[in-house]
Parts: C-alpha cells; sequence; structure tokens
C-alpha cells in the first residue's frame, strides 16, 4: 500500500513526500518541469550550464561552503538536465532534512550566479562537451536525435555548444531561471524516514521566494519527427549503430504497449536480439531495444556495437527481427516481459532516491502517483493482436532514422538495409531524404 501524501501549497508549489520508516535516512529533491526543450533558439545549453551554476555561490554560502555543509553531515548533493525535466537532489540521515531542504532553497532561489565563477564553469562544461565528443556510444545518441528531430529543440545535444555556451551572460541565466522555474512547475518531493507535515513546513518556508505561478506558462513547440540517415566515419575498434522510429508520448494509448515491445525485443539476455544476435549469430558485444517517451513524441530504437567488419551481417539480422515482431509475439515472451518490468518498479522502490525520482516523474507527467496496482493493469490489458498491430505501424509506416559512427565502410545505404523489413518503408525513407 503507497503512503504517498501530496500538499499543494498556496504558491502552487507541489510538495510529495512517501514514508519509509525502516529507513535512516532520506532522499529529496527538487524537480522542474524544464530542460533544454524549453531553451530559446540562442539559449541552446543554458538550461544545463545554469545546473551547474547553482552549485557556484550563493548571498549566503560560497560554493565551497554549499559542498562543505552537506558533506559535513555526510550527506550528497547533486543534480541532472535532461530534455524535459531538471532536478536539484540530496541524500542525508533523517536529522538534517532542514538542513538539506535549506541548502536546495539556497540555490534556486538566492543564486548569484557571479560573472568570475560563470567563466570557470563555462570552461568545465566545455570539458564535458569534448569528453561526450570522444564517447562514440554518446556521440551516436546525440546525432539520432539531431536527426530525428532536425532544426529542433527537442533533438538537441543538452550540453550546448562551446560557442553557445561561452556567449551566455549572468543575465541570460536568471531570465532563463526566472520564465522556467516557476511554482507551477516545481515539484519537492522527498522519500524515506521523513515526517509529511514537517517537510511541508520547512518547505514553505525555505521555498517562500521562488517566482509565483505566472499568468501563462511558455508552451513547447510541438515535436515534428523527421527520420534521416546519419553517418559519420570515424577510426574505432567498433561501429556504433542505432536504428529508430517514432515511438509514442507518454500519454498515449500504446505508451505501455511499447515499453512491452522494447523489452521483448532487446530487453534483456532472453531477448530476441541478444539471443539471436549475440547468442546464435555471435555478431556483436552489445544490442538492445529501447523506448523513451516525452510529453508529445517518442522514440523506439535498437543499439547495438560490433566491428565493422560484421555490419553486412548484422543490420538484416536486425530488421529480420522487427519484421517478425509485426507477425508473431507469444503470450510466453509478453509475461516474460511483464514479469521483468514489474520487478524493476518494486526493486526500485527499495531505493529512496529511485522512489523520490519515480514521484516526481509520475507527478509531472500525470499530476499524481501512480499506485503499483494501476501500472500493472496498464501492463496486463496487453495482448498478442495489440503487439503485433503495433510492431507492423512503428516498423512499417513510420520515417526510419539511422545514425552510425566509427568504421562504416561496410554499412549499406539506407534503402537496402530496409529492404529486406519493407519496400514500403525503404520508399518511405527514400522521400523523407
Amino acid at each position: 500500500m503507497m503512503k504517498v501524501k501530496c500538499t499543494q501549497l498556496p504558491s502552487g508549489l507541489t510538495v510529495v513526500t512517501e514514508r519509509m520508516p525502516h529507513l535512516e535516512s532520506v532522499a529529496l529533491g527538487v524537480w522542474i518541469k524544464s530542460g533544454s526543450r524549453n531553451e530559446t533558439v540562442d539559449e541552446h545549453g543554458i538550461a544545463h550550464l545554469l545546473e551547474h551554476m547553482a552549485f557556484k555561490g550563493t548571498r549566503r554560502r560560497s560554493a565551497r561552503q554549499i559542498a562543505e555543509e552537506i558533506e559535513n553531515v555526510g550527506g550528497e548533493l547533486n543534480a541532472a538536465t535532461s530534455t524535459e525535466t531538471t532536478s536539484y537532489y540530496a541524500r542525508v540521515l533523517k536529522d538534517h532534512v532542514p538542513l538539506a531542504v535549506d541548502i536546495l532553497a539556497d540555490i534556486l532561489t538566492d543564486s548569484t550566479f557571479d560573472a568570475e565563477e560563470l567563466r570557470r564553469e563555462k570552461h568545465v562544461i566545455l570539458q564535458e562537451i569534448g569528453a561526450a565528443d570522444d564517447t562514440p556510444d554518446d556521440v551516436v545518441f546525440d546525432r539520432f536525435a539531431e536527426t530525428a528531430y532536425r532544426d529542433q529543440t527537442v533533438g538537441r545535444p543538452i550540453l550546448g555548444t562551446p560557442d553557445t555556451v561561452m556567449s551566455f551572460s549572468p543575465d541570460q541565466i536568471r531570465h532563463y531561471l526566472g520564465r522556467n522555474y516557476t511554482t507551477d512547475r516545481i515539484f519537492i518531493v522527498a522519500a524515506g524516514a521523513v515526517e509529511h507535515d514537517a517537510f511541508v513546513r520547512e518547505v514553505e518556508t525555505r521555498f517562500s521566494a521562488l517566482p509565483r505561478l505566472p499568468h501563462s506558462s511558455p508552451v513547447l513547440d510541438t515535436a515534428r519527427y523527421t527520420g534521416g540517415d546519419s553517418r559519420e566515419s570515424r577510426d574505432l575498434m567498433d561501429a556504433q549503430v542505432l536504428l529508430g522510429f517514432e515511438g509514442k508520448a507518454y500519454h498515449a494509448r500504446d505508451f505501455y504497449c511499447s515499453q512491452i515491445l522494447a523489452n521483448i525485443l532487446g530487453g534483456g539476455m532472453s531477448s530476441r536480439l541478444f539471443q539471436e544476435v549475440r547468442e546464435h549469430r555471435g555478431l556483436c558485444y552489445s544490442v538492445y531495444a529501447f523506448h523513451w517517451g516525452f510529453s508529445d513524441t517518442g522514440i523506439f530504437g535498437v543499439h547495438a556495437a560490433t566491428g565493422g567488419e560484421n555490419l553486412p551481417e548484422l543490420m538484416p539480422v536486425i530488421v529480420d527481427e522487427l519484421r517478425k515482431s509485426s507477425m508473431s509475439i507469444e503470450q510466453q515472451e509478453i509475461e516474460r516481459a511483464r514479469a521483468q518490468i514489474r520487478a524493476q518498479l518494486l526493486m526500485g522502490q527499495e531505493s529512496p532516491a529511485a522512489r523520490a525520482g519515480q514521484i516526481a516523474r509520475q507527478m509531472m507527467l500525470y499530476g499524481r502517483p501512480i499506485p503499483n496496482e494501476e501500472l500493472m493493469e496498464r501492463l496486463s490489458g496487453i495482448t498478442k493482436e495489440r503487439l503485433t498491430d503495433l510492431a507492423g505501424r512503428l516498423f512499417f509506416d513510420t520515417v526510419p532514422t539511422l545514425s552510425a559512427i566509427g568504421p562504416l565502410e561496410h554499412l549499406a545505404p539506407m534503402g537496402d538495409i530496409l529492404s529486406s523489413l519493407s519496400p514500403r518503408a525503404a520508399e518511405t525513407h527514400a522521400v523523407a531524404i
């Protein structure tokens, strides 16, 4: 039975807790329904830069004091930026929750964005961009998003570019924060040894300086999935290949069906792709399928890493497994996928940090925490017929996206790769390009 309690403050701020009385610690954080997708054209990378700068000093604390105060009590403090959300979170023993709330409130309501700190942090992020560019399995996903959602914020790398990062001023950061970090878009969540009423009082006091609910929230541009082909030849040991299609948004009827299909195709060692590509044929070390949802679109993809000489055999095998999934799914596969998703859900709830993040995502997406029973009920209605129908629509009726990096001289043209899936898919790709 879930023990989640929710309170919406008069300011519009939402506070949610789940008490886990067997613990001595609390995971807590501030989740903002705003990420890199909320940037304007000339703000590419500012959401991530703001996340860094929040830790670089307030009027009450220096950057060093922020780090020392949380670590003096054995706590942890971190943050993350994604396409549609940003989070700032801490883990402390239960006696130190007021301190953690105070620090989180301080960095989000009273950061100074000092010009010298900003100059230094820009160079840190330039190193981060360089490190990401040296990681082919990161690059292949960035190129995929840029190709799938051409010339749109949803498809841009979260880190920004060296030129955009170096261009930002403290005032631009303040403007982005004031526009996006408003109380109607912020969820403060705690899980663990936490008392709801006491936590709400701490939050209400400490976060009183947050910008109030605006007259109208910024509206995201609707995502336009375009698809296409992106290849970058590099002198690497392995080729990183990502073949994908437009998936389903969080609220779409087929969202959970897509999660099951991804699991069946490439969600573990018993999945179709792992068994056929790696175990039976030995064509690569890593292969998996995934489905990511956004607020108005999604991505269904298959990622593989292999030696370039294996590409002529690998790609037809992957495409053939996609084709087969539109023809036949076994009930046993559905049950196994459902069991894996259930286990991941329940195991994740044994960690207060994972549980706090899960609750925050549900609040941002659905406006309420979703009971486990309801989640499993959504999965239980998925049939073989729904899965094969979905596979047919995903793989035959949407424009494919291919992203590849590494030794690619043996990678066939996109039309040839897709011809074994469906002439219609190959024709659709040709029109898109």
